[in-house]
């Protein structure tokens, strides 16, 4: 009894002595959770009768191949004019304004400049030059035709008749150059400083010559088109290697597109290039590669391509950034669905899959270029798939909805 005892309470101690069980796994959901849960938007029969919902297959198309690039829209060099001052002088008026559209010939501003006055000085003197210089001619006319008569008369040599030949030929050759001195000063008044030859010969006392019209010089827009810059200010002096006003004609515009190194092969003058601008993301402009240029970009390895865009209806705006898609020959297989399909579901384009009638799987998708109503998908989606077109934003809000439930 007593050995009984001690051996119930040595095993008694080595019982306490035991480490404790390990806890029992928990068994694995037969149903898988956390991102790869396909969660499905779901809409009972009452539902569906009450929404309009048109499904559309996934459409297989084939479409040209292209090289896509960013780029950005500027002015046509070819239709851009810098107007300068043909002169040295101060801008009296300067009524012509950024923005204007203006035609060829039109008044931009007016200027006041001392080579007016000195022009129209040596004007007169030139004139006053012409007028002596006719009068020696009618001299040496009159003595020419004298010693013709005494000549006649054996009452004077063939020598000193020769020598008033002579005299009368350098006359007229003098008026000759005369005439040409007065014509050069008064182009240069009336052609290229546009100002009449003879100006006022009296101004009042108070009054300053430049408050005279026609002691100004009109500075004239050289092409239609529109006022880009403008540089001046009445009262400002400038030079004649100043640029006062950048006027262009925006009936054609240029595209620059930056397209990677990798590309450069398939580029060549002359390949029909498509625009596309945030401005207008439904349309297309249509252009062609007239340069493409010489050197590559350095720091971002792409090359310069110069697209020129008809842009009669003036849609398009300097330094507009655009994307630009070369046509490089051949085509490739592409699925498409309607636009109206793709929702923006918190920052990414999904579309909404019919598994049946009623139940629809979001799905996200990475989208590509747009046509004709369409818009391509590049991942995402497989051809013969069924998606939801019109109605697809009821399904958004119905996954949004439940979304904001659960948390």
């Amino acid at each position: 009894m007593k050995y009984l005892a001690a051996a119930i309470i040595t095993l008694l101690l080595a019982a306490c002595s035991k480490p404790p069980a390990a806890p029992e796994a928990p068994k694995a959901d037969a149903k898988p959770q956390g991102k790869d849960e396909v969660r499905l938007v779901e809409l009972d029969s009452a539902s569906l009768k009450e929404t309009t919902l048109a499904v559309a297959p996934v459409l297989e198309r084939s479409i040209p191949l292209t090289v896509r690039a960013s780029g950005r829209l500027t002015t046509n060099e070819n239709t851009t004019w810098r107007v300068g001052a043909v002169t040295d002088g101060r801008i009296i008026v300067a009524d012509a304004k950024v923005g204007d559209r203006v035609i060829k010939g039109q008044i931009l501003a007016r200027m006041h400049s001392h080579d007016i006055h000195e022009s129209r000085a040596l004007y007169r003197m030139a004139v006053t030059n012409l007028n002596r210089l006719k009068s020696g001619v009618e001299f040496a006319t009159r003595q020419r035709d004298r010693l013709s008569r005494l000549y006649a008369l054996k009452a004077a040599s063939q020598e000193q008749l020769d020598s008033s030949e002579n005299e009368l030929k350098i006359a007229k050759s003098s008026v000759a150059n005369a005439e040409i001195e007065v014509n050069r000063t008064r182009l240069h008044l009336v052609e290229f400083l546009e100002v009449s030859v003879d100006g006022p010969e009296e101004h009042a006392h108070d009054s300053a010559p430049e408050t005279h019209i026609e002691d100004l010089i009109p500075i004239r827009a050289p092409a239609a088109g529109i006022i880009l810059t403008r540089a001046i200010t009445p009262g400002a002096v400038v030079t004649a290697s100043n640029d006062l006003y950048t006027i262009c004609d925006l009936s054609t515009i240029w595209a620059i597109a930056a397209v990677q190194e990798e590309h450069l092969a398939k580029l060549r003058p002359g390949m029909a290039a498509s625009i596309t601008v945030q401005a207008y993301p439904d349309r297309t402009f249509h252009g062609r590669v007239t340069k493409i240029e010489d050197k590559l970009n350095p720091e971002t390895r792409t090359i310069a391509v110069r697209i020129e865009i008809d842009n009669r209806n003036s849609l398009l705006k300097p330094e507009m950034y655009a994307t630009v898609e070369l046509a490089a020959g051949g085509s490739a297989s592409a699925l498409f669905v309607p636009q109206e399909a793709v929702q923006d579901v918190n920052g990414q384009a999904t579309v909404f899959i019919e598994k049946k009638p009623g139940q629809y799987e979001p799905r996200s998708v990475e989208t590509g270029r747009p046509l004709e109503g369409l818009l391509q998908v590049l991942r995402g989606l497989q051809g013969g798939e069924r998606v939801v077109a019109a109605g697809s934003f009821i399904l958004k809000s119905q996954l949004l909805k439940s979304s904001l439930s659960e948390e």
